[in-house]
């Protein structure tokens, strides 16, 4: 065997097989982050873990020991699965329960300012730590205190690059301006606006979430902002 013939070769063959275990840890790597609720043990320590396991069962096979180097590689594939099977389930659940918590803060207009494809998957970003606390215009200065103080983070200003705090609004259509094109229709992502094509639409005041997303898409600007107060006192229209 390599390790009675000589230490320095040994060492080298111990050394050669744990690079070779760096470059196939990543794979192992990625399993282990799935379980790893843990922000100290990801990166480099845990690549360096990785990388060791990976090693055992070439460092086993090159130093004459063949029998020994199939349990390695055995226990290496065994190894992340089952501690995936026993803490997934728990860092699942926190990470849920955490999303919720964040998207009930959130404004639920589903605008998209933020970046993101509306309320939840931002929400999720937040959790993960993909995004910032401060990408919420509708939820404002006091959206950003009520996440900070759940997620115990510095209140940051409102990032100016997804738009600026605004009063309250939900939109209406000029009735006597509308064509039915159904363009805001598909656009409103709360369906939120009834009609039928080439017939007159009108928006319902309680769902409306003041996204502004029917606003850009309509061909006869006949889409105004205004606020919900004012909505209640509209008269109903037949369509």
């Amino acid at each position: 065997m390599l390790v009675s013939s000589s230490p320095v070769t040994f060492i080298a063959v111990v050394l050669s097989t744990f690079a070779l275990g760096w470059l196939l840890g990543p794979a192992l790597q990625d399993r282990l982050d799935e379980m790893a609720s843990d922000d100290r043990w990801r990166g480099r320590p845990l690549r360096l873990f990785a990388a060791s396991v990976a090693a055992l069962p070439f460092a086993a096979l090159a130093t004459g020991w063949p029998a020994a180097s199939l349990w390695l590689a055995a226990f290496a594939g065994w190894l992340p699965g089952l501690l995936r099977r026993v803490r997934m389930p728990t860092a699942t659940l926190d990470r849920d329960a955490l999303i919720e918590a964040i998207d009930r803060l959130l404004p639920q207009t589903q605008c998209g300012q933020c970046g993101f494809g509306g309320c939840r998957p931002y929400a999720t970003a937040i959790a993960e730590g993909r995004a910032d606390i401060n990408r919420c215009p509708p939820g404002g200065v006091a959206g950003i205190h009520a996440l900070g103080e759940l997620l115990d983070r510095p209140h940051l200003p409102l990032d100016p690059a997804c738009g600026i705090e605004k009063p309250a609004a939900i939109a209406l259509i000029v009735e006597d301006d509308c064509i039915g094109c159904t363009k805001c229709i598909q656009a409103c992502p709360v369906d939120a606006i009834i009609g039928a094509p080439k017939r007159m639409h009108t928006v319902i005041a309680e769902l409306c979430t003041g996204c502004e997303l029917c606003v850009p898409p309509c061909p006869v600007d006949c889409i105004r902002l205004i606020p919900p107060a004012d909505a209640s006192s509209r008269p109903l229209h037949p369509l």
